[in-house]
């Protein structure tokens, strides 16, 4: 199938070194309301790319639930694929595709676990049936069939149906903390804008890339 005719021009916006933010937390944050309002579908959902311990990469969606100055926080089973990568190989990347505003922004960093009480203080904030699903899945692991899933389910909702559903402690949070964030905007005849924080000690240095 040739799709080579495929090709969009980018003409929505620009971005020049003028108008960004000298902290890119506050730049992220900027734009990321720019999504929400655009009504952009699930504008938290990020590209997590992870490597083993033998360099096999790996790429999957998740869902961003919290960002601030210290970095990029997503949840997981920490006997996941993405977990056991991490515990071999903390740098990762992560992708923000908003295809829709003709941005993307990249974001190259080290994962680290989080508190157990910043986990906890999310799951319990979760609707019970997410918190059920933590204790459902052994995320990455071969199952026969979507019944073995739904036994569990109705294993663990008996299990806890007299009271509060614990924190399971096979699961919570990784913070990015990144190293390098890039913010890209489209423009026309393929001449991108993209801007390149770099973490230099305690400062942010800014450099304008090549499309």
């Amino acid at each position: 199938m040739d799709i080579s005719n495929l090709r969009e021009e980018y003409t929505q916006a620009g971005l020049s070194r003028a108008n960004l933010l000298s902290n890119p937390f506050e730049q992220f944050e900027l734009w990321f309301r720019q999504a929400q309002q655009a009504q952009l579908a699930e504008p938290n959902a990020m590209s997590l790319a992870t490597a083993s311990a033998q360099s096999a990469p790996t790429l999957r969606t998740v869902l961003l639930k919290c960002f601030d100055d210290n970095g990029f926080v997503f949840f997981t089973n920490y006997s996941s694929n993405k977990a056991r990568d991490i515990s071999d190989n903390p740098q990762v990347a992560l992708m923000f595709p908003w295809v829709a505003l003709e941005r993307q922004v990249v974001i190259q960093g080290r994962a680290e676990k989080i508190s157990t009480a910043e986990s906890l203080r999310y799951f319990t904030s979760r609707p019970a049936d997410s918190q059920l699903g933590a204790w459902v899945s052994n995320q990455s692991s071969v199952i026969t069939g979507r019944k073995v899933l739904e036994m569990k389910l109705a294993q663990m909702k008996q299990k806890f149906r007299d009271g509060k559903i614990p924190m399971p402690d096979f699961w919570g949070g990784y913070r990015v903390v990144p190293e390098k964030i890039e913010f890209w905007q489209g423009r026309p005849s393929r001449l991108h804008d993209r801007f390149l924080y770099s973490r230099q000690d305690s400062q942010w240095h800014i450099d304008r890339l090549a499309p």
